[in-house]
């Protein structure tokens, strides 16, 4: 990977809150990310009014949706709130794109089939990436339907009257996530990066062959396209290990609690900050360049996030860029107890 920069996010869970994401700010951070379903079950917000507050309450870091469910919104609709946030952000958005489907009730609402969210999906993308190319477009698809749209997002004017702040060509990428193989023909085709999420180590290796593979057989070079290798990583870092692994236990263990031994261990780090850089040491040589850390935990997130970006992510080292030829992302054998369990997430959520 001609990259080999290694960078840390951070989830702002379980809501934007506006000190929180400034403290975050001043850490070594290069990001923030928050998702959101249309109906969730509890009180939480949805992933485009979330993105709008951590657009207006961060001045430096990128900020995304990991992840925007795309199939439960009109695509037109969808492109021209994306454009008019990145341009009041002044190009730092990022989009990370995934299907859901286990709540298939918000799907009933508002009219989509839980079986076309994969192919909605791909079709919302490909609109997206035409009407933020700017121009007439005209698409007739098997979902969506329109002639000569052409969209405008908003130009603004500082306070000296200088050039407006105008929108991104191309629009703000579009990062993949999931966890299964259309996803990752979605990520070789359609997106800038790919963002899996509850994958170990092995597992990230095996998909950054695959997305890889995709790529060449559609003719595309992802090295040179400025493709990221990203991760959304649930884990806990305190300076009590038992702490961090009670944390992780009572954040996933309900749904997750079930699967083989040593899973959790696998797919969400805890422990001290050196335990957690060892792991997170496992997913750079994996391919990871991008982590996204989400707090598996439901008290001082924020002391989460400092101890990753003060003392996890100066412990990772970034091994040498592959000679030509050679194969990326560390070779995968066969897969482990754990790793195989990856195989079957719940719900069809990483389609």
């Amino acid at each position: 990977m001609p990259d080999n920069h290694i960078v840390f996010g951070a989830a702002a869970i379980p809501e934007p809150d506006r000190a929180w994401l400034a403290a975050a700010e001043r850490l070594p951070i290069e990001s923030v990310w928050h998702g959101g379903h249309v109906l969730p079950r509890t009180g939480t917000g949805e992933v485009l009014t979330r993105l709008a507050l951590m657009t207006a309450w961060t001045e430096r870091v990128r900020v995304g949706t990991a992840v925007l469910l795309a199939p439960l919104y009109q695509p037109v609709v969808l492109a021209k709130q994306i454009a008019d946030l990145d341009v009041h952000s002044g190009g730092r958005l990022s989009i990370g794109v995934g299907v859901g489907g286990e709540f298939p009730h918000e799907f009933d609402a508002v009219g989509v089939p839980v079986a076309e969210r994969g192919p909605r999906t791909d079709e919302t993308l490909e609109i997206l990436r035409a009407l933020w190319s700017g121009g007439p477009v005209s698409h007739h698809g098997k979902f969506f339907h329109f002639d000569d749209v052409e969209l405008h997002p908003v130009a603004l004017r500082d306070a000296s009257g200088a050039a407006p702040r105008s929108a991104r060509p191309g629009g703000p990428p579009l990062l993949v996530s999931g966890r299964k193989g259309a996803a990752m023909r979605r990520a070789a085709r359609l997106g800038n990066g790919w963002m899996p999420y509850l994958v170990s180590p092995d597992a990230y290796a095996r998909t950054v062959t695959t997305v890889r593979e995709h790529a060449e057989s559609a003719g595309r070079d992802l090295d040179a396209s400025g493709f990221e290798w990203m991760i959304f990583l649930y884990c806990s870092i305190r300076r009590d290990r038992d702490r961090a692994r009670d944390d992780v236990a009572k954040f996933l263990g309900k749904a997750y609690g079930d699967k083989p031994g040593g899973m959790l261990d696998r797919i969400a780090p805890a422990g001290t900050p050196e335990d957690v850089a060892a792991r997170l040491q496992e997913y750079v040589n994996a391919g990871v360049r991008h982590f996204v850390i989400s707090p598996a935990a439901h008290e001082d997130t924020l002391d989460v996030i400092t101890l990753a970006a003060e003392e996890v992510l100066p412990r990772l080292v970034a091994p040498p860029a592959p000679e030509a030829g050679a194969e990326p992302g560390g070779a995968a054998g066969e897969p482990s107890a754990a790793a195989s369990a990856l195989s079957a997430p719940t719900a069809g959520s990483a389609s």
